[in-house]
């Protein structure tokens, strides 16, 4: 592959972004939520309706359950440990911002250009699909990151200012670090290959947005399985679903690289 080409089309994708802010919304909305939501949930609704979660008796018992796999919660107060626990679980809703970023930025980059006319002479190139595919993908992929990273930092400085006194420790240890640092990041390539693999067969890209809610689901559902106490994703859980999503990955690429037909596509997309 040419690197010289792949800096020069990512660039293209990024400039094409900038012109079009919108398809940067989704992600936006996302991560916000992600950031605000819980705030909401763990301390404002509780200082104001006057209710500790930590007197909750259903909180109790996920606590001792919590403490198995979070033994920093012994060390706090039931408020602070409270805190923590939930603070914990909603690192599950920053696994949902890149997929969604990745999900919705790569189905305008391909559906989009074929859209605006720009991708035919594209295809025409000398520019090889892998290099095509592979600038489209880490174009993508780099703003819906660098949301994430903006709104996670955001997420950990309002518990810094908001939460009780050592909840964010409890947040700043190697699993925190697994969960959004690197599973997340791969299953944002895993979702934007998958919908680059789909963007070369249809022409809308809410069609190709369609395999986020495949992707969405089963992180909503760890989400609910942990604050509920059904399972427990530890360190060791996570580190085998980050593998298995990295391997996923590469069979997308080798997919939408084998779906990605350049003659097909400028003879079926008219």
């Amino acid at each position: 592959m040419n690197y010289n080409r792949i800096r020069a089309l990512i660039g293209k994708e990024l400039r094409e972004f900038r012109a079009n802010p919108s398809v940067i919304i989704p992600v936006l909305i996302v991560v916000i939520i992600s950031t605000i939501l819980p705030i909401v949930i763990v301390v404002v609704i509780p200082k104001t309706t006057g209710q500790s979660l930590a007197t909750d008796r259903g909180m109790q018992q996920a606590l001792e359950r919590a403490a198995a796999w979070m033994p920093a919660l012994a060390n706090l107060p039931p408020q602070a440990a409270a805190e923590a626990f939930f603070f914990q679980q909603f690192l599950f809703v920053f696994l949902i911002a890149p997929v969604v970023g990745a999900v919705s930025l790569a189905a305008y980059s391909v559906v989009g250009e074929k859209q605006g006319r720009t991708l035919e002479p594209l295809l025409t190139t000398p520019v090889s699909t892998a290099e095509l595919l592979v600038s489209k993908a880490l174009a993508s992929f780099m703003p819906a990151l660098v949301l994430e990273a903006a709104g996670l930092a955001a997420y950990l400085a309002l518990v810094a200012a908001i939460g009780s006194p050592g909840v964010l420790d409890v947040l700043l240890t190697r699993r925190t670090l697994l969960l959004v640092g690197v599973l997340g990041p791969f299953a944002a390539l895993a979702a934007l290959q998958a919908t680059i693999a789909i963007s070369s067969r249809v022409n809308d890209p809410r069609s190709a947005q369609q395999i986020s809610v495949f992707l969405v689901m089963p992180l909503i559902a760890m989400f609910v399985g942990q604050i509920s106490g059904a399972f427990v994703v530890t360190t060791g859980v996570l580190a085998l679903m980050t593998a298995a999503i990295g391997v996923a990955w590469i069979l997308l690429v080798l997919l939408s690289v084998a779906l990605f037909d350049r003659e097909t596509i400028l003879t079926r997309w008219k």
